[in-house]
């Protein structure tokens, strides 16, 4: 960072300044075919500046908008900086996204350029290209079974490379690029990141240069990150957490981002690049987690024996070990005794050995899930965030890490609470606001400048932290004046492996109910431990054993509400399975897997219903897409279940009501 220059205020004025003061060092690495592909500081300026004039040559020009959708490749990420370069402004994509999903963004944005990964993204842009008139030209990254293809309307990256190296060997045009990068500013827009859209069609944030170089810096000085770290990324392009942990603190402080070769392989590649500096929204932790459990079952008896009472010695010794809090001596020789035989190897099997800094947001992770990692040794914070924040609001500081809070203001960033409860901020990172949508941009930003985030929480008066409730559209009461927090108890239920995914209902209601998504990988081992037999998930989510497990973890949660007095009165009173997985293409997820609760409880309505009126079982009927784009039927009678509630003490009931 030192080297960092204070005019450097644009992504291709920095890629510039990194080349000159620290050209030989390793920029970017990509796996491909098991082998690690690297490439300098330098070596990147040179591809980029290739890129860029290639694309001039395809008419990309200043103010234009152009597409970057795939995978977490280094020309994907180039031609961000490369269409910078000229002037023009990236709207990375969800590469997961479906067809008309894509389509709606494209036309949107009004697209002129598609850069995109392979044939599975060239042949999703075709199909919607009648509904997007500004776009003219694609450029793809992989050729495999593109050689047919029209190339009247398709380049290979490749070759838009060799354009421009050859354009640019004319002085003149090389002085052309360079003036274009000088012109230039900080305040300039430099991308366009579409929010999630849990509430209806995504919203295109507009941030600056500065709003994430800004943000960038304070995040590098926050955590003390330069240019020794290693990060791998993983994240969807089209997510600010990506577009800041691996581009643009990457550009500001000069580090190295490693890209994996497949999503599968994301594990195994970060033990093998010894990442530093992690970032991951709290599913992947759960994922890790549930695995780990799962494996642990079906280990031996002396494993199993050694492995649990090594962990529940980490949980009651390992944070304070890690906050370099007093523990007695010989407490620690246990630990390190531990280290070697457990918390190590788990460690290096998460590909977590190395991190100095991990940080986890997006979503609200369980207590006892993130204590779990910090028990083991792994420095996991949590930070709180938006698109429209470039990402930064609050952050955990080192020495103040507390599993219900999400951290104190970052660096030059003020927030406040409303009378309402909602969450406001200030920031260098606030955005301009959403493409093409004033009254939602309004509806945003107060007059004096705050930002609405749309969470209810408030300042923890002992710490001075942050904590977050819930959305504050989703934070209701049951009709005898309880607080209902959905997601409070969601993430409960979530921390059992075998809980993939919940769906809390009861605002104005009488009692709560939920709705279960199972974990096929747990559950479909503890099948296979018991003797039950299945022939599909449908099958295997209505199995009677499989309901009195999950009963047994409500149980537990209705248990563990008891002893919270604002929460005691929102036990859970029936639930069921429901007969498919929760899934993004069905829009039931966001594409950063968030539950678009409204959209459930209108799609699942024969299911609600049931769940209030007394019923055992409902019939329910529900549209799925499949992979290739068709649209079929999954029906299935679903068995609804009672679940144990506990007395709720008179205290509780008083503050209640």
């Amino acid at each position: 960072m030192a080297n960092e220059r204070a005019d450097a205020d644009t992504f291709p004025k920095l890629l510039i300044d990194n080349a000159k003061t620290r050209g030989s060092r390793v920029a970017m690495r990509h796996k491909d075919l098991g082998i690690w592909q690297s490439w300098t500081w330098g070596q990147m300026a040179d591809e980029v500046r290739a890129f860029s004039a290639g694309l001039e040559e395809l008419g990309l020009k200043r103010g234009d908008t152009f597409a970057v959708i795939g995978a977490n490749r280094p020309r994907l990420y180039w031609a961000m900086c490369a269409g910078q370069a000229l002037g023009a402004v990236p709207v990375p994509i969800y590469a997961d996204s479906v067809a008309d999903e894509m389509a709606y963004v494209l036309e949107h944005a009004e697209v002129t350029i598609a850069v995109v990964q392979d044939q599975e993204q060239v042949d999703k842009v075709n199909s919607v290209a009648e509904r997007v008139p500004a776009l003219r030209h694609l450029v793809y990254d992989e050729p495999r079974g593109l050689r047919d293809y029209d190339r009247g309307r398709l380049s290979w990256i490749d070759d838009v490379q060799k354009v421009g190296t050859e354009k640019l060997a004319d002085p003149a045009r090389l002085a052309r690029w360079e003036a274009s990068v000088a012109q230039g500013k900080g305040s300039d827009l430099g991308v366009i990141l579409y929010t999630s859209g849990t509430t209806g069609r995504p919203k295109g944030v507009m941030l600056t240069y500065d709003n994430m170089i800004v943000s960038a810096r304070n995040g590098n000085l926050f955590d003390k990150l330069d240019e020794n770290e290693e990060t791998i990324a993983y994240l969807p392009l089209a997510w600010v957490g990506d577009h800041l942990f691996s581009y643009a603190q990457h550009y500001v402080a000069g580090y190295c981002v490693n890209c994996p070769e497949a999503g599968e392989t994301v594990i195994e590649d970060r033990r093998e690049v010894g990442t530093t500096y992690a970032f991951a929204p709290p599913r992947v932790f759960e994922n890790l987690l549930t695995l780990t459990m799962v494996r642990m079952e079906d280990a031996g008896a002396l494993k199993r024996k050694m492995f649990r009472y090594f962990i529940e010695h980490a949980r009651k010794w390992g944070e304070k070990i890690l906050n370099k809090e007093p523990v007695p001596l010989t407490a620690r020789l246990i630990y390190r005794l531990g280290d070697v035989l457990v918390y190590g190897p788990l460690k290096n099997r998460f590909g977590l050995t190395d991190i100095r800094v991990g940080y986890t947001a997006g979503e609200a992770i369980g207590p006892e899930i993130f204590r779990f990692y910090r028990s083991i040794g792994v420095n996991l914070k949590q930070l709180y965030g938006q698109t429209e924040a470039s990402v930064y609001i609050t952050a955990q500081p080192d020495g103040e890490i507390y599993a219900d809070t999400v951290g104190k203001p970052n660096i030059d960033v003020d927030v406040k609470i409303a009378e309402s409860g909602e969450v406001l901020f200030k920031s260098p990172g606030v955005f301009l606001g959403y493409y093409k949508d004033p009254e939602k941009t309004a509806e945003a930003k107060t007059p004096d400048g705050w930002v609405r985030t749309g969470d209810a929480g408030f300042i923890d008066p002992k710490t001075g932290h942050l904590k977050i409730i819930d959305r504050a559209k989703d934070v209701g009461r049951l009709k005898d004046g309880t607080l209902f927090a959905p997601k409070y108890i969601e993430n409960k239920l979530k921390f059992y492996p075998n809980i993939r995914e919940a769906v809390a209902l009861g605002n104005g209601r009488d009692d709560v109910t939920v709705m279960l998504n199972i974990d096929m990988t747990a559950v479909s081992s503890w099948a296979e431990r018991n003797n039950v037999v299945y022939g599909s998930y449908q099958e295997l989510a209505g199995h009677p054993k499989v309901y009195e497990m999950l009963a047994a973890h409500v149980a537990e949660v209705n248990k563990s509400l008891v002893d919270e007095e604002v929460m005691a009165g929102a036990q859970i009173k029936r639930f069921l399975v429901l007969h498919k997985e929760l899934d993004a293409d069905d829009g039931e997820l966001t594409r950063t897997m968030k539950v678009r609760r409204g959209l459930i409880a209108d799609r699942y309505a024969p299911l609600v219903n049931a769940l209030y009126d007394g019923s055992k079982n409902a019939d329910v009927a529900t549209e799925v897409t499949f992979e290739d784009g068709r649209k079929g039927t999954l029906s299935a009678r679903v068995a609804v279940r009672d679940a144990a509630t506990y007395p709720v003490p008179a205290k509780a009931m008083e503050k209640a009501a």
